[in-house]
């Protein structure tokens, strides 16, 4: 199982539906893909239509926790399965306080590691504890960012997290590259952004990746029916958008296993 952390610790830059989408169109292309939600928040869990109350599921909440394993706590929806999230997981960083806390994600997911091709960890707008734990036991790192100055020094403050833990923690750890969302071609200011952004991913040794997603109603038209945009909107594009960005991540794959 490939283990996949969105993060970036600004809020709005897309990082739940980034993660849904690539976790449902890695799903349509054969990868059975589990998602897992850290972000007390739990925008990801409500769009997949999973219980993110902690009052009748188990969630991510309780396998850091170590209350329960996590293959008893994947919640089997109509769009995927997921670990969902919980509002406990706002006094997280109280709770995880003994030494290993970093690994707690790591430890829990091993046991699902031949049930699935890929894992998605949506991580909340912070740099925490969890977020840490999702860093420690992902492959790799995907940073949406918004095309404004202020996802840019986020991505700057998020390396410093991400060094950090590539020492200490997970020396395997990759940065694998910058997604550009809420993009809009025709704006001036987004094509400066997309130059510097491709700047800052040279300087933290990553790229941008060659797709941007545009801004579109679409998405929160998805978000507020429940339904990922392929199934809402095939034709919008958001949908092509995000199918272009699946199929970069999936060349990755081919060319990582000498295909």
């Amino acid at each position: 199982m490939k283990i996949l952390a969105i993060s970036n610790q600004k809020g709005g830059t897309g990082k739940s539906t980034t993660a849904l989408a690539l976790g449902i169109g890695l799903s349509l292309r054969g990868r059975k893909t589990l998602f897992v939600d850290l972000d007390a928040q739990g925008n990801l869990s409500y769009t997949l239509g999973a219980d993110a109350t902690g009052l009748t599921g188990i969630s991510s909440f309780d396998i850091l926790t170590g209350n329960t394993p996590a293959e008893l706590a994947v919640q089997r929806t109509r769009q995927g399965d997921i670990i969902a999230a919980s509002p406990a997981l706002a006094g997280a960083d109280t709770v995880l306080t003994a030494v290993g806390k970093e690994y707690r994600l790591k430890e829990a997911l091993e046991t699902l590691q031949v049930a699935y091709a890929y894992c998605i960890v949506d991580t909340p707008p912070a740099l925490g504890i969890l977020t840490v734990n999702a860093l420690t036991a992902c492959d790799g790192v995907i940073i949406p960012a918004q095309a404004d100055i202020y996802s840019l020094q986020g991505i700057s403050q998020l390396y410093g997290t991400l060094q950090t833990v590539k020492r200490y923690c997970n020396p395997s750890l990759k940065v694998m590259g910058i997604l550009l969302t809420r993009y809009s071609g025709r704006a001036i200011i987004s094509r400066e952004i997309a130059e510097m952004t491709e700047e800052t991913a040279t300087q933290i040794h990553t790229k941008l990746y060659n797709t941007k997603i545009r801004e579109t109603t679409a998405i929160k038209e998805a978000q507020a029916r429940r339904q990922s945009i392929y199934e809402y909107a095939p034709r919008s594009n958001a949908t092509t958008d995000y199918t272009a960005f699946v199929d970069e991540i999936l060349r990755e794959e081919q060319q990582g296993n000498g295909k």
